[in-house]
């Protein structure tokens, strides 16, 4: 589910308020432990604040927003993670090769420096957030998708990116909140939107659900705080 695996999560809420959603982009990108905050937030497509009158600014904003694109569309995004209903965690809450990936990941590296804990922390830790960063990897959409293992710091890298919302697309990443709320820091669980049923529901690939699977469910939109939209191609 959705619980953030080690104990700094307080810590870091406080942090991204005062440092602001510059440093919330970054939490995403993959060279953010090698590179400054505005380097490693355009990986993933943010867009930095620049002078728009400066034609080397402008410049840059085009190059980054050609760097971030992808060639994968939300259909294959869905078909891979369709690929993977059943798959089931261990007694213990790991066994999954989203768990297992994202421990050997230069992310959970990042996200260790970030949260505390050790990369064998996420071998048995809630796994939602790492099923659809792993669905990211695998299809090559990952600088659309991000990755992430805490479903808070993932919305808020949506929200800071300008591409997060309320209305439901197919290959979207969708955020739960059991108890109703529409706040970020009350995200309980994530998945991939497959369609809106235009009954008040929508149809989802998720993992770590029921008892710890890959499954596709149907889940009343009163329990989603939002939307990310990844750019897919078309």
């Amino acid at each position: 589910m959705a619980k953030r695996p080690f104990t700094a999560a307080r810590k870091l809420k406080i942090t991204y308020a005062v440092l602001g959603t510059a440093v919330a982009a970054a939490a995403l990108g993959p060279q953010a432990a090698h590179a400054e905050t505005a380097s490693a937030a355009t990986q993933h497509g943010s867009t930095v604040s620049s002078n728009a009158n400066n034609p080397a600014d402008r410049a840059a904003q085009r190059t980054r927003a050609e760097e971030s694109k992808i060639q994968v569309t939300a259909d294959q995004v869905l078909s891979v993670a369709r690929s993977q209903l059943g798959i089931t965690e261990n007694s213990a809450g790991g066994g999954t090769p989203y768990q297992r990936w994202y421990a050997d990941s230069q992310r959970a590296a990042e996200t260790i420096a970030r949260d505390g804990g050790t990369p064998a922390g996420y071998l048995n830790a809630p796994w939602c957030a790492m099923f659809v960063s792993w669905v990211g990897e695998k299809t090559g959409a990952r600088p659309q998708i991000g990755w992430d293992a805490w479903t808070v710091a993932h919305a808020k890298w949506f929200k800071a990116n300008d591409r997060f919302g309320t209305l439901a697309k197919p290959g979207s990443v969708v955020f739960f909140a059991w108890n109703g709320s529409k706040d970020l820091d009350s995200i309980n669980h994530v998945g991939f939107v497959v369609k809106d049923n235009q009954n008040g529901t929508i149809s989802t690939i998720e993992g770590n659900t029921g008892n710890g699977k890959v499954e596709e469910r149907v889940r009343p939109k009163s329990q989603v705080v939002g939307y990310g939209y990844p750019e897919y191609a078309t």
